[in-house]
């Protein structure tokens, strides 16, 4: 499985990105999208996930009702509407598929079985 990032770059405060995210490769039915990010000298954190069907939606709380996730299974893509955007937003963001097996969650970090390579959203004020 490959997942392939784009849409980062260089945005003011307050403007908006587009992430988007495409998968390839394997098989599989029913799995979770989401993205993490990951700062200069921090670890990589939870944003946003979606379920296969996308009746469930999780979304960390410093990014609750500035970003909104969303996926289309025939292309199996995820996407990620970032709004109103901050300083504190830069960082390189990646795409995730988490398979919802029993016990793990697709906002836990240790719990993700596939990594995108990443793409920068830089942030300036």
């Amino acid at each position: 499985v490959q997942l392939q990032a784009s849409g980062g770059g260089l945005v003011q405060a307050g403007g908006s990105l587009r992430l988007s995210c495409a998968a390839s490769g394997g098989t599989f039915s029913s799995y979770y999208m989401g993205w993490f990010r990951q700062a200069p000298g921090k670890d990589r954190e939870f944003v946003a996930a979606i379920s296969w069907s996308g009746s469930r939606v999780y979304y960390a709380d410093s990014v609750k009702g500035r970003f909104t996730i969303s996926r289309e299974n025939v292309k199996k893509m995820v996407y990620l509407q970032m709004n109103d955007l901050r300083p504190e937003d830069t960082a390189v963001y990646y795409c995730a598929i988490q398979f919802g097996a029993y016990g793990r969650n697709p906002y836990v970090r240790d719990h993700i079985d596939y990594w995108g390579q990443g793409t920068l959203v830089t942030v300036s004020s």
